[in-house]
This record gives C-alpha cells, sequence and structure tokens, in this order.
C-alpha cells in the first residue's frame, strides 16, 4: 500500500510514528472461523455482528496484540441490502454498519488502556503492549461481496450492472460508515474501473471527509481481475483528493511486487509497501 499524491495528516503521522512501515491486520473470516464462528451465510464475517459481535472484538484485540497499526471493520460483506435479504429492516442493516465501527472503536480503547498500564511494551507471552496510534478502518467490499457468487473475483456484473448502478448501491453504506466515527474507509478487493470510479465519485457527491484507500485485487499481475489495466485504475483512484493510499490485497503475494511497481508509475508513492506488513502481521499473531 502506498501513500498517492494526496497526503493525508492521519497517515502521515501513522507512518512517522511506526518507523516508516504501518502494519494492517489480517484476515477477518480465517480468525474468527478458528474462534468458533460459523460463516457459512451470504453475509459471511458480517454474520458475527448479529450473532457474535463479541467474536469480533476479541479478533481486533488478537492482531493488535500481534502488533497491527490499522485494524479493519467487519463490514466487508455488510450491506444494507444483504441485511434487509435477511430479513431485517433497513434500520437494522444500518445501525449493524454503525455496530461494526463501533466494536473496533471500543477494541481500540480497551487496548490503548491496557498499553498506558503495561509495564513494557512487550509481555511475557509476547503480546504487543506498545503505546501507539491506531487507525480505525471501515472495509467496503465490492458490489460482488454482496452478491457472494464469486464476481469479486472477476469483476463481471453483467450488462445490467452500470456506474450508476454502483453507485447507488454503495451510497447510503458508504455515507454511513463515513459518519460512523471510523478514521479511514477502506475500500477493498476492488475488480474493475468502474466500481473505482463509483466510489470517487460517491466520495464526491457525499462530501465525504473522512480519508480513504483503494484496494485492487489482481490475479495475473498486470491487470485487475476483471481485465481492466491497474495502471488505469490506480489513475481512477488518484483523481480523489480524499483517497489518501491505494494498493493491492486478496492477491498471490508473488505478484505484490509488480504490482506496487506499476502503481508507482502513476502515483506519487513516498511510503513502504504495507502489503508486506500485512502478512508479517498474519505471521505474529500464530
Amino acid at each position: 500500500m502506498g501513500h498517492s499524491g494526496h497526503p493525508s495528516p492521519l497517515m502521515t503521522d501513522l507512518l512517522r510514528h511506526s518507523g516508516g512501515v504501518a502494519i494492517i491486520d489480517g484476515g477477518l473470516a480465517t480468525e474468527l472461523e478458528r474462534h468458533g464462528a460459523d460463516l457459512n451465510d451470504p453475509l459471511w464475517s458480517a454474520k458475527c455482528l448479529l450473532t457474535s459481535p463479541h467474536l469480533i472484538h476479541t479478533v481486533h484485540t488478537d492482531y493488535l496484540e500481534a502488533g497491527a497499526d490499522i485494524i479493519i471493520t467487519a463490514s466487508y460483506q455488510a450491506t444494507i441490502q444483504g441485511f434487509e435479504a435477511k430479513g431485517y429492516t433497513t434500520e437494522e442493516g444500518e445501525t449493524m454498519l454503525r455496530r461494526s465501527v463501533e466494536i473496533a472503536c471500543e477494541a481500540r480503547e480497551a487496548y490503548t488502556k491496557r498499553c498506558k498500564e503495561a509495564q513494557h511494551d512487550i509481555d511475557s507471552s509476547g503480546k504487543v503492549l506498545k503505546q501507539r496510534p491506531i487507525i480505525v478502518a471501515a472495509s467496503v467490499g465490492s458490489y460482488g461481496a454482496y452478491l457472494a457468487d464469486g464476481s469479486e473475483y472477476s469483476g463481471i456484473y453483467g450488462e445490467a450492472v452500470n456506474l450508476e448502478t454502483l453507485k447507488e448501491f454503495h451510497r447510503r453504506r458508504v455515507k454511513i460508515l463515513a459518519e460512523s466515527g471510523a478514521d479511514l474507509i477502506a475500500f477493498e478487493t476492488i475488480p474493475n474501473k468502474v466500481e473505482a470510479q463509483a466510489y470517487v465519485e460517491l466520495l464526491e457527491e457525499e462530501n465525504i471527509e473522512v480519508p480513504a484507500w483503494f484496494a485492487f485485487n489482481s490475479k495475473d499481475g498486470i491487470n485487475v481481475v476483471s481485465g481492466d489495466s491497474l495502471i488505469e485504475c490506480a489513475t481512477i483512484a488518484d483523481r480523489s483528493k480524499r483517497v489518501v493510499a491505494v494498493g493491492i490485497n486478496c492477491t498471490p503475494p508473488r505478484f505484490i511486487h509488480e504490482l506496487i511497481s506499476s502503481i508507482r508509475k502513476v502515483l506519487f508513492i513516498f511510503s513502504c509497501e504495507c502489503v508486506n506488513a500485512f502478512i508479517t502481521s498474519e505471521e505474529r499473531s500464530e
């Protein structure tokens, strides 16, 4: 993950305090399942917002204790439409979106208190208890994640889904997450350029003040999964002054270096590749 040409005090301060490398947490669903959650559901990890929010809190804490500087909310597959399909009202769906941010903020607050009381940065069991800036990033998964049919890994939504369709699908969700107390909005696993464009236009139309990052996915190490040019996608992201970082996720590690290098061709990047730190965080939590 690298900064775009729109520097943000949030990211600049974080990187300064972390020595130039910020560690993002690891997979949420995998850890929820390790703690006993059953995620066999179209809502996937967002199911735990309804059934076991305490497990989400536990996983956030686990990653903080492993050294993560950024924790990402359990809202990747949490959509108003998805909750409605399960029989919940629009208002209940919106409440769950807000709750995803609240849980992460509560985990951060409890962890920060422990760090202040700790005598050492690392305790006897190896848990990191170092006082440091911690960012809560509100996750926004793609339209394909809502469909739960694998299309987030193909970027093919059909001819009926266009720019306006995607904007209206994401609009209320993005606005709620932006107003829920998160430090940043993480647009994750973006599979095509039209969805990237939809996000850029939404940030402008809704006057979203919270900074955002865009993370694309690839299966060939050159393009995003739809076949659209990664460079073109990164250029679209960089058009928004609210986008403070652009990177890669849900992609085979062997492709990461070249993909980040491609992004560097179109963005002014002055940070390091946090994708590597993402892997380190997972390793340290084992």
